[in-house]
């Protein structure tokens, strides 16, 4: 009894007296503020509902909230110091402190200070916590706060899943997805402050495999059948000739009988690949597990001696790699536009001096914008007077065209071109399915992976002006 009469005596008046200053009281309500609003994070992520899935809520639950908590603990000793030394100085520290009363009115204020900044404090920080988790969770926080991400930003748009969110693709579900991606963005972060960040910026392996993200929303195994696409083309020549291609791709699946089909059926079995490259797109080895266990080495001719490096499973995601980030050749852009009306082609030679204008070199897009303009009203007022003088309109809206082209997909300030970020469905713009299917990957046997087109597709059309195949569907 005597120990406790001393401790109060010794440490408890001491601490109320010398407490009960401004700074010392708004550190504990500081304190208790953002330990209720972390309480009450740890209770709802307990029952299951804390957004496991969001790596941001884990820069506010580990790192601002604690850090919030502590500098409130900091302020509580600070004020309590400073009212000592002024009390020393002016010679009024009491000889005996006065009891824990809460009838004294200045502890009663205290105290009173104290619940009420708590509960404004924990109305604030909660506030903020949650819109800064909302915020942090949607895709413009992770385009357009970070800079180095203008060109995933801009890519992300015209791909098909401009509607989900970055951190449904990017991060893998449960307790080791969540670390990894909090792991992972502080070094980001870091990387950004120090300017240290790669440009070009590659995913390389960083993205999760499919079966973690992909697979929640597709299944592989659904047949698919059959998928017609067409694609229009305008030529060089002054007329911009147009001409159709029409292609049926055998995308298959897995049909109600069980059975094996297409593109999707053929790539559903254990299949396992070696590359040479971050991005994947030189693949010197390949294996296939077949049905009794077996696996069939297929080794590119072009390798020369053994074939050294970590073997990747084949998923999804190595041929739906543009899926979310999708970047356009300057053809395939230029095409598209001109199918909808801009640049028109009824300009002469539109075509041509586009994709010229394009693919030259600039040192930023603001230069790009301001030379293609320039470069477009300059060749038609000095080879087409009577077009410039009578489609200057349609010359403008080109130019604006051609420069949203540029824009969206070159990133001179991160070393982001043309052919940067390869596309892997289909093998026009790049290798794509030839990194495997080129013939040149033999097996001991003398077996190769097929380079057989109608495996994978049937080209009805090829190039042609009106063709006759697009009228009799209707769609001409």
């Amino acid at each position: 009894m005597a120990d406790l009469d001393k401790f109060k005596r010794d440490w408890v008046r001491p601490f109320f007296f010398y407490g009960n200053n401004r700074l010392s009281l708004i550190g504990g309500a500081l304190t208790s503020a953002s330990a209720l609003v972390l309480l009450g994070f740890w209770v709802v992520a307990l029952f299951g509902h804390g957004g496991s899935n969001n790596p941001y809520l884990g820069i506010v639950v580990d790192l601002c909230l604690p850090g919030l908590f502590i500098l409130g603990l900091v302020l509580i000793p600070v004020g309590i110091a400073r009212r000592q030394g002024r009390l020393k100085a002016i010679g009024e520290v009491p000889s005996i402190y006065p009891k824990v009363d809460l009838d004294d009115p200045a502890l009663r204020h205290g105290i009173d200070f104290v619940v009420a900044a708590t509960l404004i404090n924990f109305v604030i920080v909660g506030t903020a916590t949650y819109r800064g988790v909302s915020y942090m969770d949607q895709p413009s926080f992770c385009g357009q706060t970070c800079h180095v991400m203008a060109p995933e930003w801009s890519a992300y748009h015209v791909a098909s899943h401009s509607g989900v969110a970055c951190t449904e693709c990017h991060i893998a579900p449960g307790l080791t997805g969540f670390v990894h991606a909090k792991v992972n963005g502080t070094k980001q972060l870091l990387m950004v402050v120090a300017h240290s960040y790669p440009t070009p910026i590659l995913a390389g392996d960083k993205v999760p495999p499919a079966a973690t993200t992909c697979m929640n929303c597709h299944n592989p195994e659904t047949s698919m059948g059959e998928k017609l696409v067409t694609e229009t083309s305008y030529g060089d020549d002054e007329k911009n000739s147009q001409t159709s291609s029409l292609t049926l791709l055998h995308v298959g699946g897995r049909d109600a009988l069980g059975k094996l089909s297409g593109i999707h059926g053929a790539h559903m079995g254990h299949i396992e690949y070696i590359a040479t490259d971050s991005t994947h797109q030189t693949i010197p080895w390949v294996g296939k597990t077949n049905a009794d266990g077996s696996v069939t080495e297929f080794v590119s001719t072009d390798q020369k001696g053994p074939v050294a490096g970590q073997k990747h499973v084949m998923d999804c995601i190595d041929c739906h790699n543009r899926a979310a980030h999708s970047f356009d050749t300057p053809e395939a852009a230029l095409n598209k536009d001109m199918a909808i009306g801009s640049p028109s082609p009824s300009l002469p030679f539109v075509h041509k001096q586009g994709l010229a204008l394009l693919k030259a070199e600039y040192k930023s897009q603001e230069e790009a914008t301001a030379k293609i303009a320039s470069g477009l009203e300059d060749y038609y007022r000095t080879q087409y007077p009577a077009v410039w003088s009578g489609q200057r309109p349609q010359i403008d809206q080109a130019a604006k065209t051609l420069a949203t082209i540029y824009s969206t997909n070159v990133f001179p300030f991160m070393k982001v071109t043309w052919g940067t970020h390869p596309n892997n469905i289909g093998h026009n713009a790049s290798p794509g399915c030839f990194r495997c299917h080129d013939g040149g990957h033999n097996a001991k046997g003398g077996a190769s992976i097929t380079n057989d087109c109608s495996v994978c597709h049937n080209l009805l059309v090829a190039d042609e002006a009106h063709p006759k195949l697009l009228t009799d569907l209707g769609m001409q």
